[in-house]
């Protein structure tokens, strides 16, 4: 069975980085995508970004960009979110997610999503 775990989470002020990571076990994420999302109090999950078997890689928005980057260790079986200037909006609780299949190109809904983490807290103060 596979599990995923993130860490990371944290408080953070405005404008700060902090780096999120996904260890995965029981699951070779080698040909795999990996997904991250994230959550706030009665919003549906977003998609944050994503990064395919062979390292694409698709953000949400462009705005994402040039503040997050996603990128995976297969040896560790680990992906990680390495976030930048960061705001008071991306305060919420941030999950990692497999895909479903192998070789797949990656996925935006959460549906499309084999296996998830339990979430870690992201709080950026103003």
């Amino acid at each position: 069975q596979a599990q995923l775990v993130e860490s990371g989470g944290g408080l953070v002020q405005s404008g700060g980085s902090m780096k999120l990571s996904c260890a995965v076990s029981g699951y070779n994420l080698d040909y795999y995508a990996i997904g991250w999302f994230r959550q706030v109090p009665g919003k549906e999950r977003e998609f944050v970004v994503g990064i395919s078997w062979n390292g694409g890689t698709r953000y949400s928005k462009d705005s994402m960009k040039g503040r997050f980057t996603i990128s995976r260790d297969n040896v560790k079986n680990t992906a990680y979110l390495q976030m930048n200037s960061l705001k008071p909006e991306d305060t919420a609780i941030y999950y990692c997610a497999a895909g479903t299949r192998p070789l797949q190109s990656i996925p935006l809904g959460p549906n499309d999503y084999a296996y998830w983490g339990q979430g870690t807290q992201v709080t950026v103060s103003s």
